[in-house]
């Protein structure tokens, strides 16, 4: 794993001052503190930082193509880079190095653009053709690994895999986009399509970006995108066959490393699959380590240790309080725009615990987008189907006028919260699951907002891209739809940016091998009753993997790192939300009379704004580093 940066002048070639190339890695030193270099031509300049994973010795960056005017800058890893090297090897390609860099270069002279079609890998990178005098900049299908670029004054594009990395140039001018504020309130993070500093933009997952001297920079091209819109046929015996075997790839093709890797374990369904696989193809025990809490009601050390023990794994494990609250800063730093998924804090922690053991971590994300885990799926199926048996002329105003007079209940668990379920039925699916992936709802970021805020973003709204892509979605039914839209916001723009920079900061490489693309290409493909089947969601992921682990394991209630952000108001954060009430930071968008309102109502348990108040505090303290 890398950071990456460069510049390209694609109106005219003009000189790249090294020393701004070296500002731009230089910053981003947390993602490759094994190594760094720089390369520059007229008109364009790539760097790199490195953490050496394959071909240790060897394989340095930016790296050049003799004789070819190819040279690269990539952060990632190509899992099937063997394969296509011997390919590459067979079509005259002759090599120099035992790593996936170089493959990446004679791909892209043999096939071009093409090549990203045969790429089985996590990656962002950026190929200059001096023959083509162009730039082409690609990111992984999933969105594992991040890219941020900016059109400057000079008329150069920047970029880097970290939006600090950008800020390094001092042509890189800190306005904030208001839009992307209103974004991070609905959601709890920046989308992937936008950015908190105006004018930076993210290249969406499954796109490329090719720039082409002499013509102006054009938009992001698609070249992947998962499709929901066909059924696999077979058996259900015969698809839990095939699973599990898509499984046992993607882990194996992820076991490939010159230096020590492990595995993340929760004791939940995915990390164990995960580590129980490892252990399926590895000789020597599986290095796995566990965060445990000091709150019994949170801490997976009990099932994970058991996972650990079955599988006869080295284990290690590290408790932390439940209310370590202290990383504040460090994430801030870390993820540069707001970021309010508290779960980070523990995401860290178990970074660093790997870290000092192992270079490699696996982790079992992407199965609950995959397979339809989550909670949310469930109770958005059961609205759905309501929804099918009433028109709109009798839900809307019916189910509305119930859920406006219908008591709040925020405290309680969902399928209690009649309000909540009241209000959703009123809507239509697409809308009410937007609402749902939401942290805070339009009624309180109106009430939250300064008039000229409201004004000034004219009537833009954070779930509207979520309800775009659900009606755009190539699917069949309503949890296809939810399905692709958390694969288009939710899995990029919350899960892997977490795991990304969270990992990053300690020098860890993450892989997360159930988000290989043939798996997720072959999931998307089940019957919606094999993925959710009698509100179990994961069903054939469960049913498949019976024979590998304890049914307490598979069956047991979803926990994940859950952070105790509301509690933490009412008594060692208190101080924290009272100081949101005087923030000149915040001032500039929000009532600050409204955010007090909130603080005494949320303290005094008259409502529930724990999360909303976790936003505001992480968006005062990365718009405080962003903007002063």
């Amino acid at each position: 794993m890398c950071g990456i940066a460069g510049l390209f002048h694609p109106a005219s070639p003009k000189p790249v001052d090294p020393a701004r190339i070296v500002a731009m890695t230089d910053a981003q030193a947390h993602r490759g503190p094994d190594g760094s270099g720089v390369w520059t031509a007229l008109g364009v300049g790539l760097g790199h930082r490195r953490l050496s994973i394959i071909d240790v010795a060897g394989s340095p960056q930016p790296m050049a193509l003799p004789g070819e005017g190819h040279v690269v800058t990539y952060n990632g890893e190509i899992y099937n880079f063997a394969e296509l090297r011997a390919e590459l090897t067979a079509r005259g390609a002759v090599f120099r190095t035992q790593g996936d860099t170089e493959v990446l270069l004679h791909a892209w002279t043999a096939w071009g653009p093409d090549m990203l079609a045969r790429l089985n890998g996590m990656f962002a990178f950026a190929i200059y053709d001096a023959d083509r005098q162009s730039l082409f900049v690609a990111r992984d299908r999933m969105g594992v690994k991040p890219l941020h670029y900016v059109e400057l004054a000079d008329g150069a594009v920047a970029f880097a895999s970290e939006l600090k990395g950008l800020l390094a140039h001092p042509l890189v001018r800190r306005t904030p986009d208001l839009a992307a504020i209103e974004d991070y309130m609905a959601l709890g993070y920046v989308p992937d399509d936008a950015c908190i500093v105006a004018g930076v933009r993210k290249l969406p997952a499954g796109h490329f970006l090719w720039m082409q001297r002499g013509r102006p920079v054009p938009e992001p091209v698609r070249w992947w995108d998962i499709d929901f819109s066909t059924r696999a046929k077979g058996s259900t015996r015969d698809l839990q066959a095939e699973l599990v075997e898509r499984m046992r790839e993607g882990v194996r093709s992820r076991m490939v490393a010159d230096v020590p890797f492990g595995a993340f374990l929760s004791g939940g369904v995915d990390s164990s699959a995960v580590v129980a696989l490892m252990a399926d193809a590895s000789r020597a025990p599986v290095q796995t380590c566990t965060i445990g809490f000091d709150e019994s009601g949170h801490d997976e050390r009990g099932p994970a240790g058991e996972i650990a023990a079955r599988f006869a794994t080295d284990h290690a494990v590290r408790t932390v309080r439940s209310d370590d609250f202290t990383l504040i800063d460090t994430l801030v730093a870390a993820f540069d725009e707001p970021f309010a998924d508290a779960s980070a804090l523990a995401t860290y922690r178990v970074c660093a615990l790997a870290r000092e053991r192992v270079t490699v971590a696996l982790s079992g994300d992407g199965a609950d987008e995959a397979l339809a885990g989550y909670r949310r799926y469930k109770f958005h199926a059961a609205e759905e189907r309501v929804r099918g048996l009433l028109p709109p002329s009798f839900r809307e105003p019916v189910f509305g006028a119930l859920g406006d007079v219908y008591p709040k209940a925020d405290w309680a668990p969902r399928p209690f919260r009649a309000k909540t379920t009241l209000l959703a039925l009123a809507q239509d699916g697409d809308e009410a699951y937007a609402g749902a992936v939401g942290v805070t709802t339009p009624g309180v970021r109106q009430s939250l907002y300064t008039p000229a805020m409201a004004r000034q973003l004219s009537g833009h709204r954070g779930e509207d891209r979520y309800v775009a892509a659900m009606r755009a979605a190539p699917a069949r039914d309503a949890l296809d739809r939810a399905q692709y839209a958390d694969f288009r916001h939710w899995l990029p723009g919350d899960i892997l940016t977490k795991v990304d920079r969270t990992s990053m900061a300690v020098g860890l490489e993450a892989r997360e091998p159930l988000l290989d693309h043939r798996l997720i290409e072959f999931c998307a493909t089940l019957p919606s009753a094999l993925r959710l089947r009698w509100g179990e969601g994961k069903w054939l992921m469960k049913k498949a993997l019976e024979p590998w682990l304890p049914r307490d394991i598979l069956y047991r209630p979803k926990m994940g790192f859950v952070t105790p952000v509301s509690a933490w108001f009412r008594g060692q954060l208190a101080d924290e939300a009272a100081a949101l009430t005087r923030s000149p930071v915040l001032a500039s968008w929000f009532d600050l009379h409204a955010i007090e309102r909130i603080v005494a109502d949320h303290r005094a348990g008259r409502a529930e704004h724990g999360r909303t108040l976790w936003q505001l505090v992480m968006l005062e303290r990365s718009a405080a580093r962003l903007f002063g």
